[in-house]
């Protein structure tokens, strides 16, 4: 039964990979964050934390996919900001859900979603930076 599931998730995430423009791309994955969440929330108020562990890494991976996509675009994020900020707007209210989602999760449950949680607001970090950073001089 969880390789059927893996295997489910593994294909929603496979679809928003295919996308060929990476800015949409990039907002594909952040919406199958949100989704991914709220499985996770789902799976763990039903008592089933390994669906929610496996839930919890579909974000992970949604958001490095968002990131990974914005990166490749070349575009520097402080002359073309739209999917830049964008992208930072929906990972900060991510952010916020993950700490209401972690709230739920016992002490002992919490060390996968906080993990989650800290490399999420890195890659929000990154994205602020990038967008608030003047350019460098040579």
């Amino acid at each position: 039964m969880t390789w059927m599931m893996l295997l489910l998730l593994s294909f929603d995430l496979t679809a928003v990979k295919n996308e060929p423009n990476p800015e949409h791309r990039s907002e594909l994955a952040l919406n199958n964050a949100n989704t991914a969440l709220d499985a996770a929330r789902s799976a763990y108020d039903s008592g089933d934390t390994a669906k929610a562990e496996m839930d919890l890494e579909e974000v992970r991976q949604s958001v490095d996919l968002a990131y990974d996509s914005l990166s490749s675009t070349g575009k520097d994020p402080r002359r073309s900001p739209k999917y830049f900020k964008k992208a930072e707007m929906s990972i900060r209210l991510l952010l916020r859900r993950l700490e209401g989602v972690a709230q739920n999760f016992s002490v002992a449950d919490r060390t996968g979603i906080d993990q989650i949680r800290d490399h999420v607001s890195e890659i929000h970090d990154n994205l602020i930076e990038g967008i608030m950073s003047k350019k460098k001089k040579n």
